[in-house]
């Protein structure tokens, strides 16, 4: 650890849109970072959906969308997200009521990858200011009312890092006034923090690959730390100036640690990865001045390839590469598991999950160990979606490689 010094799209709104109310922009729905407002995959909203009839929740709107996998971030009434159109990767705003794109600003030639162009990583909000990372590395803060740069940073040029195989896909994540990248660069900058207001290097610390899953923050053994799934590590830093505390060996087949950790407190976390690796549970103990790492249990049958899982009571939901499977936090054991929906995604509202399989089926599904119950289900689109889906003041954003959809997802009154 070194401390260092410091023209508008196509358009079909629905007129129903216009009618909704200034409640929508309430700061208690907002969804500023990958996987919602505390970046666990938990929703806060009650009063949703709870089945559908045969036709689906109403489209309030849908708007054209470039290639990516980059999620839906929205505060105060805009949706914030990533793509590639005309040979440039873009970050764009739109107005979360009718669709209409705000603004748009150029980030990058456009990325290209046999499994699927454009960027990865969801911009994350915070202040006023969106921060967005796009799949060649360039770091860039901006306001989010105006889309006017405020700093950028260009972390191949500027810390020697390379672009992973699959491109960068971790998303910025805030701390204060911090703003935690997994960067993979040389010379020691394999984590770093930038200040959020000028962009300059806060703190760098240690070497090795960068990996695909975003940072995470935990209290846990005593420690206030970011916890970074790397390329062939897992490592938890202090936030406030990257010293390490723990580290241990977390190897996938080419590199690819894409599913973010997940906190079982107090002091526990779920690493898993596809390629065959599955899952494992490791507890993290207070020591003098540091915090040491065991093992409770692994399994191979959960293998977040990349889509992160969720923590529900005592019980996880995920998908075991191309199964979704709900398994027991305390042993790993198996509860219960349904096919068709792909390598899918999925987040955790009012004792539901919201599930979206690859090929663009929609399902709810109870959040409850005891059985596989899906109480409703809908074909949205055929096309390839790896991007879990946005709850925002009622309304579910979907999107997959060339549109962008607005659902009702209020219940009826």
């Amino acid at each position: 650890m070194k401390p260092c010094r410091r023209p508008l799209p196509f358009l079909t709104p629905l007129m129903s849109v216009l009618l909704l109310t200034a409640t929508t922009t309430a700061r208690a729905a907002d969804w500023p970072q990958f996987r919602g407002p505390d970046g666990n995959g938990h929703s806060a909203e009650t009063g949703i959906l709870e089945s559908w009839s045969e036709a689906g929740p109403e489209v309030l709107w849908r708007v054209p969308l470039g290639k990516g996998f980059s999620g839906i971030s929205a505060v105060d009434g805009h949706l914030f997200t990533m793509f590639s159109d005309l040979g440039q990767e873009l970050l764009a705003a739109y107005d979360a009521d009718s669709g209409r794109q705000l603004w748009r600003r150029r980030v990058d030639d456009h990325y290209r990858n046999q499994w699927g162009g454009g960027p990865r990583s969801t911009p994350t909000v915070s202040e006023g200011v969106v921060f967005a990372l796009g799949a060649q590395g360039k770091l860039l803060a901006v306001e989010a009312e105006s889309g006017k740069l405020v700093w950028n940073r260009d972390l191949v040029r500027d810390f020697g890092a390379k672009v992973p195989e699959w491109g960068f896909a971790g998303s910025p994540l805030i701390d204060g006034q911090l703003l935690l990248v997994n960067v993979g660069g040389g010379g020691g900058r394999l984590l770093m923090a930038f200040d959020r207001s000028s962009g300059d290097v806060v703190w760098e610390s240690g070497a090795g690959i960068a990996g695909y899953s975003s940072p995470l923050l935990i209290e846990a053994a005593g420690f206030r730390q970011a916890v970074f799934l790397t390329g062939n590590r897992v490592v938890g830093v202090t936030v406030s100036d990257g010293s390490p505390l723990w580290s241990i060996p977390w190897k996938t087949q080419y590199d690819i640690n894409a599913a973010m950790p997940v906190f079982v407190a107090p002091d526990q976390l779920l690493l898993s990865s596809g390629y065959g690796v599955g899952a494992a549970m490791i507890r993290l103990r207070g020591t003098d001045g540091g915090v040491s790492t065991e093992q409770s249990w692994s399994t191979k049958q959960f293998k977040n390839q990349f889509s992160s899982s969720v923590l529900v009571g005592d019980h996880l939901y995920g998908f075991d590469n191309s199964i979704l499977r709900s398994i027991r936090a305390s042993d790993g054991s198996s509860n219960w598991y349904a096919r068709g929906f792909g390598h899918g995604s999925l987040f955790h509202v009012d004792g539901q999950l919201v599930v979206l399989g690859d090929k663009g089926r929609l399902a709810l599904v109870a959040a409850t160990p005891e059985e596989f119950v899906e109480k409703a289900s809908t074909q949205l689109f055929t096309a390839r979606s790896w991007t879990v889906p946005t709850l925002y003041a009622g309304r579910l954003f979907v999107r997959n490689e060339s549109e962008l959809i607005a659902l009702d997802f209020r219940q009826p009154r």
